[in-house]
């Protein structure tokens, strides 16, 4: 520094402080090598005056500097200009030439964030321990740059950085929503290919499917524990915000990078308050991706793909879209593409010839289609996996048997069917759901699992650590989308709030979606219970389950409740659009001419799906309608015990109540057509069948009465609408005559 220092008036007991000097033993937010963060409280420089700024400004040798007025932005961008000058004269008066630093605004006027490389800890340690003293010195115009030097030169060295340099393939996987899940499926692909593999995720580090150490292992410990596993092949890392910003990436480089998605969670920590601030977050490990390897990006999510720049790897996109610009630009750029193309995952390259991997309805983990969110996790982790040289035909065989069951992905999309409370079966869908983008991808599959006519219930709950405004918005997403809502709470992540603040959110979200009041429970377990035994046949009831997942897996299997197969849950998906996987063979039948075809193409299907409600009632009618109606009886009585659905039930009773009164039961047939018309008074076709039943019971008079009453009440024809009062008064008059 200059004499001008010396020469200064003195500022009234300025204070600057460092809040935070942190070491980052790997790739970081600033450099792609360990590095030291230090987070200052420069209040006094923002509240100084310009004069005095000018001052410190021109001693630090940045005399041309825009100084700003104070409480400026302008003014807070020159002041992270004087923090990476004090440590660079300190770092040459202790010895060190040439060094790394880099400064950056923090997220409010008095906060700057200065950052330099090192190599040994304790030196490093003194050298951030230092800015606050020199800025402080400076701005009471004095000079402690000799001074903090010599503490510098005189501190320990220290230990080097623990940073890991991989001898290994490595793959690091992050994003806001599906690293997980596409953690496991990338681990299973490999280990398909027959290659030792360990993982580590927030679940803990698992060395080729054998669980080491449970826990939370999604930073640089997580790292450490994969790459020592012994005799380790492959190692697939889940990289988490949390410790990409605390410790730095646990490995100097990775082969290839996936990154998910970016959207709002966890905002509001550690000095991450936007969405673009997380994106930059993620996108560390793009930047230490080497660059013969590749960088795993979506190309639906405009920040993700943005990524690319910054990456010395290939680009490799993966997008939902065939038709994405991101495709041609990765091609363009020398990368690949993987997509969904004709309903198969098909990756592209620039040869324009496409490689058809596996149809998306056989891959278990997209749950027949049905799971848009875990298509896209598909296509990233198969994209990695060819990205790490593993053979295609193991992704393949990987991608067919990797199933979303408690087994090999906890916590993530696991469906069961259980005893409805209700009567019947319910089925019951477990998913972590941690913030708005998850809340509505569990709902978009329960929706397409839920039969006709069927609820979906929901346990609604959230970590504290989530922002007021994704609470409200997660209460509102539950409102609009879920039939039934109960508040499930996690005591073990509260994370600072109570259970009555965080409801309190809820609640509001719910509110706005014109949900009045909802039951609370204080466990997750509690909650899911109290919907099984509000559930009926056909529903969906869906848990965010975070905390309790073991205690509600053996709840489950307490209750009988079985994990669903790919099988079960195609059929579950058909079942929803109202059709049957068998449907085509049904409207062959129902297309063929010949009654006694009809009755034996029937016999075989009844054969093929024993215990089918639905097939015994289409096998009924092929004898129903070759007049063969005692058979036809039996049938119908069957698929209607075996809980055949909505909209086959109320059809199966009018064609069991018609074909009773062929065979004389008139009595029994009009009881179960007074039945029906209760359910459903507006109809008049089951209002003609109740007619003719209670004509053919010599009811003549009730007959025409109840039929003329039903067509006054729901006809829109326009002389009905005309003399409505009249048909309805005669109607009701012939009724009462027959009595």
């Amino acid at each position: 520094m200059t004499s001008d220092l010396h020469a200064a008036p003195a500022v009234t007991s300025p204070a600057v402080t460092a809040t935070e000097v942190r070491v980052l033993e790997g790739p970081n937010l600033y450099f792609p090598k360990p590095a030291v963060k230090v987070t200052l409280d420069l209040t006094a420089y923002v509240d100084a005056s310009k004069d005095d700024l000018r001052r410190v400004a021109r001693a630090a040798g940045l005399a041309a500097a825009q100084v700003g007025d104070p409480h400026t932005e302008q003014r807070q961008r020159v002041v992270a200009r004087l923090a990476e000058r004090a440590v660079r004269q300190v770092s040459r008066a202790s010895g060190t030439s040439r060094l790394g630093v880099r400064s950056r605004p923090g997220n409010e006027l008095s906060v700057v964030v200065v950052s330099f490389v090192w190599r040994r800890r304790g030196s490093a340690q003194a050298l951030g321990e230092s800015v606050a003293p020199v800025l402080e010195a400076w701005l009471r115009g004095a000079d402690v740059v000799e001074e903090r030097a010599a503490v510098v030169r005189q501190a320990p060295e220290g230990a080097p950085p623990r940073i890991v340099t991989p001898r290994i393939p490595v793959a690091s996987v992050t994003g806001t929503n599906g690293k997980t899940s596409t953690t496991r499926l990338l681990a299973h692909i490999a280990m398909t290919a027959g290659r030792h593999t360990a993982w580590s995720s927030t679940d803990g580090v698992v060395d080729h499917g054998e669980m080491v150490e449970a826990g939370d292992f999604s930073g640089p410990a997580g790292a450490r524990g994969v790459l020592d596993a012994p005799g380790v092949e492959i190692g697939i890392l889940e990289t988490a915000r949390g410790g990409m910003l605390l410790k730095g990436l646990g490995v100097s480089h990775n082969d290839v990078s996936v990154v998910t998605n970016v959207s709002a969670d966890h905002l509001g920590l550690q000095g991450v308050d936007t969405v673009d601030q997380l994106a930059e977050v993620k996108a560390i490990i793009t930047r230490a991706t080497k660059p013969e390897g590749w960088t795993v990006l979506n190309g639906d999510d405009p920040r993700v793909w943005a990524m690319r720049t910054g990456s010395p790897a290939k680009p490799w996109v993966f997008t939902l879209d065939p038709n994405s610009p991101a495709i041609r630009e990765a091609l363009g750029a020398g990368g690949r593409a993987i997509t969904v193309l004709d309903d198969h995952v098909t990756v592209l390259s620039d040869s324009g010839v496409p490689d058809r991997l596996v149809a998306i309805v056989d891959v278990p983990m997209t749950i027949s289609g049905l799971s848009r969110h875990n298509v896209a996790n598909v296509l990233a982790a198969a994209a990695a996996a060819l990205g790490l040289g593993i053979d295609r035909d193991a992704v393949v065989e990987g991608l067919r048997t990797f199933r979303p069951d408690a087994a090999l992905n906890p916590g993530r999309m696991n469906i069961y069917t259980a005893r409805a409370g209700l009567g019947g079966t319910c089925t019951v869908v477990v998913d972590l759901a941690h913030n708005e983008a998850g809340l509505e991808a569990l709902m978009d599959v329960s929706d397409g699992l839920r039969q006709p006519g069927a609820r979906i219930h929901l346990g609604l709950g959230a970590a504290g650590d989530r922002t007021d405004e994704i609470l409200e918005n997660l209460g509102e997403i539950a409102g609009h989308r879920a039939d039934h809502v109960v508040s499930a709470h996690k005591a073990h992540y509260l994370r600072g709030r109570t259970m009555d603040e965080l409801e309190s959110h809820l609640r509001t979200g719910l509110q706005r979606a014109g949900v009045a009041d909802v039951a609370s429970f204080t466990t997750e377990l509690a909650g899911l219970q109290n919907l099984v035994e509000a559930a009926h046949d056909g529903d969906v009831v869906a848990i965010m389950c975070h905390a309790e997942r073991q205690a509600i897996y053996d709840w489950l299997d307490s209750v009988g409740a079985v994990a669903d197969s790919p099988a079960d849950i195609r059929r579950k998906v058909i079942g929803a659009r109202g059709e049957h996987e068998a449907e085509e063979a049904i409207a062959a039948l129902w297309a063929d001419e010949d009654a006694d075809r009809r009755i034996e193409t029937g016999a075989a299907l009844h054969a093929a799906y024993p215990g089918d409600a639905r097939i015994a009632y289409e096998y009924g009618g092929t004898f129903d309608s070759a007049g063969q109606e005692e058979r036809a009886l039996e049938l119908y009585r069957t698929a209607l015990e075996a809980g055949l659905r909505e909209p086959y039930r109320h059809r199966a009773v009018i064609q069991l109540a018609s074909s009773l009164r062929n065979v004389g039961e008139h009595d029994e047939a009009v009881r179960l057509l007074d039945e029906l018309a209760a359910e459903h008074p507006e109809s008049i076709g089951i209002a003609g069948f109740r007619a003719l039943a209670l004509h053919s019971a010599g009811r003549s008079g009730e007959a025409l009465g109840s039929l003329l009453a039903t067509v006054a009440q729901g006809s829109t024809d326009e002389d009905v609408l005309r003399y409505r009062r009249s048909l309805t008064a005669y109607g009701q008059e012939l009724e009462r005559g027959e009595r």
